[in-house]
């Protein structure tokens, strides 16, 4: 039976460590980072991939349909083999970024897998110089090789932007010192953090969590710890910003993209003018949305204005009840089987055979992911789980992505993966189920304010704030052609956009101008945030599609999820009637996040 929110108020304000969740298991893929199985996947790579560079390399040219289907068929078995030795490694360090043993075996296995995919490049680089009519012919020929139109389509798209043969080999060779190395340098760093609060030393995770709490004091010392923790670490923070970015001007200029952004809008296959309309399009919204918000809720708190710490705090009618792991998953098992039972099923098997790390540790990643790892396997979810409305929405949103992976793995390890732009779909709409179910499950007014208000902040989150941090990532990266900018110049920025996004219910302090530095998405993924506004806005639109019409929307949409990487966001969204390419798609997603805040602003009339 579904336990509504009137059923948890006993829930406490703290959960024992019994309460926090599971850790995973990741015997499915490997035993240990001393598992002989490793070992013998690497050699039998590195064996084959020798193999296929000595029959075939320099003569893709002259291969048949079939032989080319043939040798495609083996590559796609090397990137299942190396992407599971791979995604052990990198969970393993997920896990714990503090045990140098890990670390050493993460860079290990990067080095190795890097050395064995360099003799494969051959590959793309050779079918890239293929011109049209030459492999149409021989699509034509092969009903084999016609199964990878997809991916040939994909890696084809780089073609204007691909170097000389030994270019590609030498960036392809250094990047494990390179860009890999001053990630893995950030990402320990950010690990090994400890932020001084009640007399304890707390992890990011913990450190960030309590900015929602429910005491405006503690959450001040809190926000005051983070800056003044960062603001010791800031000109190492900055020298990994400027270096990356100059990395990638470096690359670009070479490959010649147009824009810093150009380059992630062709690894997600979205047009330029459309990833621009977005943007454009939230920006010009920041009034009626964000700004409207926070001045409401600057009143609903009784302040003239709210302070930065104040952005993610608990509203006053807001009882700050956590829940136990248990009532997190009843609550978005039950929110995905009112939709889908073969989705609830699939979602069911995360809880049943531990794909899932949720409790808190020293040292392990501080935020949230679900890794796919391969086909031939399953993905994997790790979070950080503290018992708020919030961290069930978390958890929602990255099965959301584990279910899309695993429908998605029929496509095979060279397609099964989707752009960023589509990957959030599966998961904005599991957190809309959960949300929605939670919703229309509560009678009591106060907490349906409390509700309306969480989820309004969640979307202000994953729409507005997450294209304020691509509005800085522009800035910094056209800054960075000039010259390197030192911290206050990174501050200046971060607190213009801040500023322009948050609106005039904010005060900013200078504290706040170090807050860019701990954003992991600028260094792993250069503007890969957009894709949670993209992702966002386009379920909002999907999500309405299904409420007005609920038949036949299941088997579309779960056929959506498992064509993968195979089509693109217009033919994938044509069966439901929408166009990202329209310029109106964009707001009609906004204006479901618009009609919140009216609701809201309906339910707090009179008592505010």
């Amino acid at each position: 039976m579904r336990r509504t929110m009137a059923a948890s108020e006993a829930a406490s304000t703290s959960l024992r460590p019994g309460d926090q969740g599971p850790t995973w298991d990741l015997s499915d893929l490997y035993a240990s980072p001393e598992d002989p199985r490793i070992e013998a996947d690497l050699a039998w790579a590195e064996g084959e991939a020798q193999a296929l560079a000595r029959e075939h390399q320099g003569r893709l040219a002259g291969l048949s349909g079939d032989a080319l289907a043939t040798m495609l068929e083996r590559y796609e078995a090397l990137d299942d083999r190396l992407g599971r030795v791979s995604s052990y490694a990198q969970l393993r360090f997920a896990a714990d970024r503090n045990d140098q043993i890990v670390g050493r075996f993460f860079q290990s296995i990067q080095e190795r897998t890097n050395a064995i995919w360099t003799m494969l490049l051959f590959v793309t680089l050779e079918i890239n110089k293929l011109e049209d009519e030459v492999l149409e012919a021989k699509l034509a020929q092969s009903p084999a090789l016609a199964r990878f139109r997809p991916w040939l389509r994909d890696t084809r798209a780089y073609r204007p932007h691909q170097l000389a043969d030994e270019v590609e080999k030498v960036l392809h060779e250094k990047y494990v010192v390179g860009r890999a190395a001053w990630v893995r340098l950030f990402d320990e760093t950010v690990a090994a953090l400890r932020f001084p609060l009640d007399g304890r030393e707390l992890t990011s995770a913990e450190i960030f969590d309590a900015l929602s709490d429910k005491d405006r004091e503690r959450r001040r010392a809190a926000g005051h710890s983070i800056s003044e923790v960062l603001g010791r670490n800031a000109r190492l923070f900055a020298r990994i910003t400027n270096t990356l970015a100059k990395e990638k001007q470096i690359e670009d200029g070479w490959r010649k993209f147009e824009r810093p952004i150009s380059a992630r809008n062709l690894a997600n296959h979205v047009e330029d003018a459309v990833v621009d309309a977005l943007i454009a399009a939230v920006r010009a919204a920041y009034p009626r949305l964000s700004h409207r918000y926070y001045a409401l809720k600057a009143r609903w708190m009784g302040l003239e204005r709210l302070a930065y710490y104040d952005r993610n705090a608990p509203l006053p009618e807001d009882s700050d009840t956590r829940r136990p792991w248990s009532e997190a998953k009843v609550i978005v098992l039950d929110a995905y089987r009112s939709f889908s039972p073969t989705l609830a099923g699939i979602v069911d098997r995360f809880f049943a055979r531990s794909w899932i790390d949720a409790q808190l540790r020293p040292g392990k990643d501080s935020g949230a992911f679900c890794h796919p790892t391969v086909p031939s396997a399953h993905p994997y979810v790790l979070m950080n789980y503290q018992g708020r409305n919030r961290d069930v929405m978390t958890l929602a949103h990255e099965l959301g992505h584990g279910v899309h992976q695993v429908l998605a793995a029929e496509q095979g390890p060279l397609m099964s993966s989707t752009p960023l732009t589509l990957a959030e779909t599966a998961s904005v709409f599991g957190e809309q189920l959960t949300f929605r179910a939670l919703l229309d499950a509560e009678t009591d007014p106060v907490r349906r304010r409390v509700l309306l208000a969480a989820k309004i902040e969640d979307m202000l989150n994953t729409v507005v704030r997450q294209i304020a941090f691509v509005e800085f990532e522009r800035r910094v990266h056209e800054a960075r052609r000039t010259a390197e900018l030192t911290v206050d110049e990174l501050g200046e920025l971060w607190m213009a956009v801040q500023g322009e996004s948050l609106g005039p219910a904010f005060e900013l302090p200078d504290e706040y101008r170090i807050y860019w530095s701990y954003i992991p998405h600028f260094i792993h993924v250069p503007f890969y945030v957009y894709a949670y506004a993209f992702g966002d806005c386009l379920v909002n639109s999907l999500y309405a599609v299904y409420r007005r019409q609920p038949d036949g929307f299941e088997p579309r949409y779960l056929e959506l999820l498992r064509a993968g990487g195979t089509l693109r966001h217009k033919e994938l969204l044509a069966p439901f009637g929408l166009d990202a390419t329209d310029p109106t798609f964009w707001d009609q997603g906004l204006g479901v996040l618009d009609g919140l805040i009216d609701e809201l602003e309906t339910a707090l009339a009179g008592r505010i």
